[in-house]
């Protein structure tokens, strides 16, 4: 036989035994003896090379597109570099265990899926969750220039807004801030102090002394202290909440337990004074005598946001659509026009 013939039916061996491993490895349920048989039968149709290459560019182009490797994945590039290395471990059947995925055998230890923590600190979970902790609520809230006092006044309270007007002050002395009140004073609900007069006195010095227009809305409850804070806001610019309470009522003398009775009276003229200041801020903040705050005070004065209205703590009542009704409404002397009243000029 020719030598040249040799060669070229060696070369075509090689070539179908390459393919049917190849065609074993992508479907390896196909029994051998079927992959046999169709090499034999194309050893059969060696003279016709042009038929074994159309069969083969139609088994490519029927293969389902093969991803694109992703060099980040850890699985993949093992998987590629022990093909590269040893590609009889690849070609081989995958285990007979179904319970195992294939190729999961070639690791030493292998991880399908990352713990929940690994995947929390990896960057590519979600590129838009913040790289450091957010900041807290009353911060946030000074984007925009809003103060809340939500608690009673005690000395970290104080610290907090005084610090937060200074702030919003440096930060822009022409723009207003808003001040939410809902506090009851230097007392808690059942009258137990737990401030002293004081701290409410050093956050009125310093809405006092600030460049900015303060703007108070009462947000619940605005009871003792809160109270002077809230009528101490920039006239016509003090509000309440429909269903907000105020009161004003004396300060408390502190729990003085074994005192000696000259400390207990020392103490008790302080709370004096205190009151006659808060009696001079009131009415004056107000529109009232001082007479007439110090009557009320004497004991609990509850206000709603109408008698509130009506004694001079705030200035307008916040309720959704109270706008436009008051547009809506005719004047005085269109209600007169449509009553039929005249108005005598010289009576």
């Amino acid at each position: 036989m020719n030598p040249q013939n040799l060669s070229h039916n060696h070369s075509n061996l090689t070539e179908m035994a390459s393919t049917s491993l190849g065609i074993r490895a992508l479907c390896p349920q196909i029994p051998i003896s079927i992959l046999s048989s169709s090499s034999s039968s194309s050893l059969s149709q060696r003279r016709a090379p042009t038929s074994y290459t159309v069969l083969r560019a139609k088994a490519a182009a029927a293969a389902p597109p093969t991803p694109p490797l992703d060099p980040k994945d850890p699985f993949l590039s093992k998987l590629a570099s022990i093909a590269a290395a040893n590609p009889d471990l690849v070609t081989m059947p995958p285990s007979s265990n179904s319970e195992i995925p294939p190729f999961l055998e070639l690791f030493d230890s292998p991880k399908l899926m990352a713990a929940p923590a690994q995947v929390e600190r990896s960057i590519s979970y979600n590129e838009h969750r913040p790289r450091k902790p957010p900041p807290d609520l009353p911060s946030l809230l000074l984007h925009g220039r809003i103060v809340y006092i939500g608690m009673p006044l005690v000395p970290a309270v104080t610290e907090l807004v005084i610090a937060e007007l200074m702030y919003l002050q440096w930060m822009d002395p022409k723009q207003p801030i808003y001040l939410y009140i809902n506090s009851t004073g230097t007392t808690r609900d059942d009258g137990e102090t737990v401030g002293m007069e004081s701290e409410g006195f050093a956050i009125y010095d310093a809405m006092m002394q600030l460049k900015n227009e303060i703007q108070t809305v009462a947000v619940g409850a605005a009871i003792g202290q809160a109270c002077l804070l809230l009528a101490a806001g920039k006239k016509g610019r003090r509000f309440m909440m429909p269903h907000s309470k105020a009161m004003i009522q004396q300060p408390r003398v502190p729990s003085s337990g074994q005192m000696p009775a000259s400390d207990v009276l020392i103490r008790a003229k302080e709370v004096i004074t205190n009151r006659d200041t808060l009696v001079k801020l009131l009415a004056k903040h107000t529109g009232n005598s001082v007479e007439t705050v110090s009557k009320v005070m004497r004991r609990p004065f509850y206000m709603d946001s109408m008698k509130a209205q009506e004694f001079g703590v705030i200035d307008k009542i916040l309720w959704r659509g109270q706008e436009k009704i008051m547009d809506d409404a005719p004047s005085p002397e269109e209600w007169d026009r449509k009553a039929g009243i005249r108005v005598v000029e010289g009576i």
